[in-house]
């Protein structure tokens, strides 16, 4: 009796095509329902001993519509990987702005594109970039950046995503030459990240992203924000288990400290990164900085301390906003922060919580509050002669009433009114 050969590809496909049945409690008719089967975990491709394999990714990820890129298509769309084309270059390695045009493959419609590729003397390798095909290929979301396909030659590692043309949160924040945040953008842009690392923390297998940072966060034309870069991510503990056990890995400033000096890893070690970045929002400074004086070159050392009083927030907040913020948002903002980097785990909010108090604080424009500044006209002669009647009119008026004259009104400094409170909106 010969013995049929079983592969993952056939397992896999079986399972898609397989039908469980129910009885229908109306018609009493047994009615077909498609096989469900979880996600595929990094675990299930990375080990060694597994069955699966990289050639096995476009069956492994039925649903995922990912799209396997030759190196030629790649450098097509790049224009041969041009420097002109570069966008910038973190831990794995360069990334290309490119544009794929919809005659390309079928199903593709034309879009521009980030093509990501490893560099092979970087820090990061083939691990990482599997990662994050396993997670962006079956992990879809508004806030999670959209992997459109990859690229797997010889020794090459490439990776294609939807083209976010704001770039990341860094460079809008820190960028020299950049126009300041607003407020508003500011709050918009937390709330989204928040949204998505609630979605992996809440997942049916929570996903721990472990490298959030201002660089990982990207905006689209309108500022929405979407998480990118999986390479460091892991699935969370499973069963009873309360944590994971790894590798120290991630960016200085932003990892939680307990995670440093123990490599035990949960969600509430995101929920500390996520801290950081929003206290950088309220700041506009980055996480470390050896540039600033020795006391302040760590953010979180420097400033949390003055989160919990609210009488010192004007030396928190950043000074580029010019006092047009929020002043009862900046405070429920600050003491969220707080809380976020909170030294113990367990003290720390859950990313759910974090999102409802973030979402309490959007549209908070009527209370704006900012200095008067009073434009001194031109002194012509034909001016002159008006400003002193309308001095006149002013002070004395034909009523009889005091009235404060032009020449009082003053240009306020604004450490007196940044975090004055105001029924006006400006």
């Amino acid at each position: 009796m010969a013995v049929k050969k079983v592969t993952w590809k056939s397992l896999i496909l079986i399972c898609c095509t397989s039908k469980e049945s129910s009885v229908d409690s109306v018609t009493g008719k047994k009615v077909l329902k498609p096989c469900q089967f979880q996600r595929l975990s990094l675990s299930d491709v990375a080990d060694p001993s597994s069955r699966i394999g990289v050639d096995d990714l476009p069956v492994s990820l039925i649903g995922s519509n990912l799209h396997v890129f030759t190196l030629s298509e790649l450098r097509l769309i790049t224009h041969n990987f041009a420097r002109c084309n570069l966008l910038g270059e973190g831990g794995f390695g360069p990334v290309y702005k490119g544009f794929v045009h919809d005659k390309l493959r079928p199903g593709l419609e034309a879009q521009p594109v980030a093509v990501k590729a490893l560099d092979l003397n970087g820090l990061q390798g083939h691990r990482e970039w599997l990662a994050e095909i396993i997670f962006l290929g079956q992990l879809r979301h508004p806030h999670l950046v959209k992997l459109i396909g990859y690229c797997y030659e010889n020794e090459n590692r490439l990776l294609v995503y939807e083209y976010l043309p704001r770039g990341s949160l860094e460079n809008q924040l820190f960028r020299r030459y950049s126009g300041t945040l607003p407020w508003s953008t500011r709050m918009k842009i937390a709330l989204g990240a928040a949204k998505g690392l609630a979605f992996l923390h809440e997942a049916d297998k929570p996903v721990i992203y472990r490298d959030f940072k201002s660089s990982n966060v990207l905006l689209d034309s309108d500022y929405n924000c979407k998480l990118s870069d999986f390479g460091l991510a892991k699935d969370g503990p499973e069963g009873g288990e309360t944590h994971i056990t790894t590798r120290v890995m991630g960016t200085q400033g932003y990892a939680a400290p307990e995670y440093i000096m123990t490599g035990h890893l949960t969600v509430k070690s995101d929920v500390y990164s996520f801290g950081v970045v929003l206290l950088e929002l309220l700041t506009g400074k980055r996480s470390m900085d050896n540039i600033r004086p020795s006391r302040e070159q760590s953010l979180v050392e420097w400033a949390r301390p003055l989160l919990r009083d609210h009488k010192r927030l004007d030396r928190v907040i950043d000074s580029k906003l010019e006092g047009q913020f929020s002043n009862r948002g900046a405070q429920k903002v600050a003491t969220l922060a707080y809380k976020c980097l909170s030294h113990h785990p367990q003290l720390r909010p859950s990313m759910g919580d974090v999102v409802k108090v973030l979402g309490s604080v959007q549209g908070f424009d009527d209370e704006f509050v900012g200095p008067f500044v009073y434009v001194v006209p031109t002194e012509t002669d034909d001016s002159k002669e008006f400003l002193a009647k309308k001095e006149d009119r002013d002070c004395n008026g034909d009523n009889g009433l005091h009235r404060r004259c032009w020449r009082s009104r003053i240009k306020l400094p604004l450490a007196s009114v940044a975090n004055a409170e105001s029924p006006c909106s400006i």
